[in-house]
């Protein structure tokens, strides 16, 4: 048993900082609770957040580089390959200000992080989506997602995990008053609403991107059922 414990010990060691984790929508609801996560994993020795805004946390290992996803290379230059590459990216149709403009963000962008990660030899890349992605939905935002979600399976790295949580809940630095009227109406439910369609705490959505990075084999997709009590089973696995 002595020996045993002694091995897995090493083991450990070897692994602290032994590679780099980079995080798209670093500053948004899930990425703002990925990225303290991420700051203390002892398995990454730096993490790159793309940023347009200031950081919510200060820590050595973090680097923030400019979100510039037409020139990702070029931002991301001194991140090592075999990353782990978490995309928390997304945006609404309103705050976007057209369909056009929330497709660029929730398409476009996290395509080309997903092309970076590839050409990188990433590790794993995990995608945040949304419960009821469908490429051949008749709504857009699910067809958005959807589509996404195939492309980066079809052009992204080997290792893919994509999360389809439900309703997010949290507090947004940006308004969305549909969101938070569906949380008023559903807080008070939430016992009596299936796990599937119940809203998520986007801590714990954080919490099953990094355990799901850290799965072997990773986990291909995890839904929002899965998800609940993410942030406690971490808790418990790193005290």
């Amino acid at each position: 048993m002595r020996t045993t414990r002694q091995h897995t010990r090493n083991a450990r060691s070897q692994s602290v900082g032994a590679r780099d984790a980079v995080l798209a929508g670093a500053t948004g609801l899930v990425g703002s609770q990925l990225l303290p996560l991420l700051a203390n994993a002892p398995e990454y020795a730096r993490v790159f957040a793309l940023t347009r805004r200031a950081l919510p946390i200060a820590a050595a290992n973090l680097v923030a580089v400019p979100a510039d996803f037409d020139a990702l290379t070029a931002s991301l230059q001194d991140a090592g390959p075999g990353a782990d590459v978490y995309s928390c990216l997304g945006t609404t149709i309103r705050a976007a200000g057209s369909e056009a403009a929330f497709r660029r963000v929730d398409h476009d962008f996290v395509l080309a992080l997903a092309h970076w990660a590839k050409a990188r030899s990433a590790r794993r890349f995990v995608l945040v989506s949304a419960l009821g992605a469908d490429p051949d939905s008749r709504v857009f935002y699910n067809r958005v997602k959807g589509e996404i979600e195939r492309a980066v399976r079809a052009q992204g790295p080997a290792s893919v995990t994509i999360l389809q949580p439900s309703l997010l809940d949290g507090e947004r630095a940006q308004s969305r008053p549909g969101e938070q009227l569906a949380l008023r109406i559903t807080r008070p439910l939430r016992g009596l609403i299936p796990r599937a369609w119940r809203p998520v705490a986007a801590r714990d959505v954080a919490a099953a991107m990094l355990l799901a990075a850290r799965a072997d084999p990773a986990p291909t997709l995890i839904a929002s059922a899965a998800m609940h009590g993410a942030a406690e089973i971490l808790a418990k696995g790193t005290a």
